[in-house]
C-alpha cells in the first residue's frame, strides 16, 4: 500500500522564506507542529492509501494531462479558521490555474475510485499544524497577512508517496508530470 498525492513543488526561494516565519509562531503559546519548509507543497489531491498496482495505474493516467504553465503568487500567512485555525498556510494566488488543475486530475482519479472532494478546492501551502489553539496566535498571525514569499511558474506537479515517521513524513516522488 502506497499513500499517496499530488501536489506542485514550490521554489527553493519560497520554502527558504517559511523558515524565518516559523520561528516567531514558536513564541506563542499555541501548540503548534511546523512542518519542513522543505516539504512545503501545494497539495492539489490527497489520493490516501492505494495498492502499488493501482499506483502504477494512477501514474500512468495523470501522465497524460498537460496544462499551460501558469504563475503563482506565495502572498500572506492565514488560516483554515479566522477565530481559532486548526492548520495555518500560506495563500497561494493563481488566477483560479490550481482550481482547474485540481478538477481534471480528480476527473482522471474518478475511474480507480478515488473520491472527489466535497470541499470546494483553495491553493495553499501549510506551514504549520494547531495541535492545540491558544488565543495569542492570532496576534502572532496577523504581522505576516501581507508577507510576500515570491512567485513562480507551475509547469508540472508530482505524484508523491507519503510515508509516515515520528520524525515526520517522508516524500517519495512517484511520477513527475510536466507540461
Amino acid at each position: 500500500m502506497n499513500r499517496l498525492f499530488v501536489a506542485i513543488e514550490l521554489p527553493p526561494e519560497v520554502k527558504e522564506g517559511f523558515r524565518s516565519i516559523q520561528e516567531p509562531l514558536k513564541k506563542s503559546s499555541a501548540r503548534l507542529t511546523l512542518v519542513d519548509p522543505d516539504l512545503i507543497h501545494i497539495t492539489l489531491k490527497f489520493i490516501g492509501d492505494t495498492p502499488d498496482a493501482v499506483t502504477r495505474q494512477i501514474a500512468d493516467a495523470l501522465g497524460v494531462l498537460k496544462e499551460e504553465p501558469f504563475p503563482i503568487q506565495v502572498k500572506g500567512i492565514s488560516g483554515n479558521n479566522i477565530r481559532q485555525p486548526r492548520v495555518i498556510w500560506a495563500n497561494v494566488e493563481d488566477g483560479g490555474k490550481c482550481g482547474v488543475l485540481h478538477s481534471r486530475i480528480e476527473g482522471h482519479l474518478a475511474p480507480f475510485g478515488v473520491k472527489k472532494e466535497d470541499r470546494a478546492f483553495r491553493p495553499h501551502a501549510t506551514v504549520a499544524r494547531v495541535k492545540e489553539f491558544h488565543p495569542d496566535l492570532i496576534e502572532f498571525l496577523k504581522p505576516l497577512r501581507d508577507r510576500e514569499f515570491g512567485n513562480g511558474m507551475v509547469s508540472g506537479f508530482s505524484l508523491k508517496k507519503s510515508t509516515l515517521t515520528p520524525k515526520g513524513p517522508i516524500y517519495q516522488t512517484i511520477k513527475e508530470v510536466l507540461f
